[in-house]
Parts: C-alpha cells; structure tokens; sequence
C-alpha cells in the first residue's frame, strides 16, 4: 500500500487495516515456518506496510493533540 493510500484512509479505518496487516503477517510467517515461501519479501513488505500505517496514525494523533 502506498503512503498516498494510507493517507486517504480515516483513522478508524486505519487501525483496522493495521490489525488486519498483523494478522496477515502472522499468518504468513506461520506458512512460512511450516513450508518455504516462494516470494521472502512478502513478510519485509508487510512489516513495513505495517510500520507505514502506524507512523501516519501516530501522526494524526499528535496532530489532534
């Protein structure tokens, strides 16, 4: 997901897009550690997809402040 993209989501529907994206990242490191991934980076893209949406919150939060 884009920083573009993130930024257009409302608060709200950014934390459940975050929970949504560590849910996803559990899942895949659990298939991973079951049997090999094809494509590594899908776990990389995800941590930082992750740590995206959480920078921009934490952002809209102390803007608020």
């Amino acid at each position: 997901m884009k920083t573009k993209e993130v930024r257009e989501l409302s608060v709200n529907d950014l934390r459940e897009r975050i929970e949504a994206e560590k849910a996803s990242l559990i899942r895949t490191k659990m298939n991973h550690a079951i049997s090999p991934l094809d494509d590594l980076s899908q776990i990389k893209k995800s941590r930082r997809n992750i740590a995206r949406m959480l920078t921009i919150l934490s952002q809209r939060e102390n803007k608020d402040k």
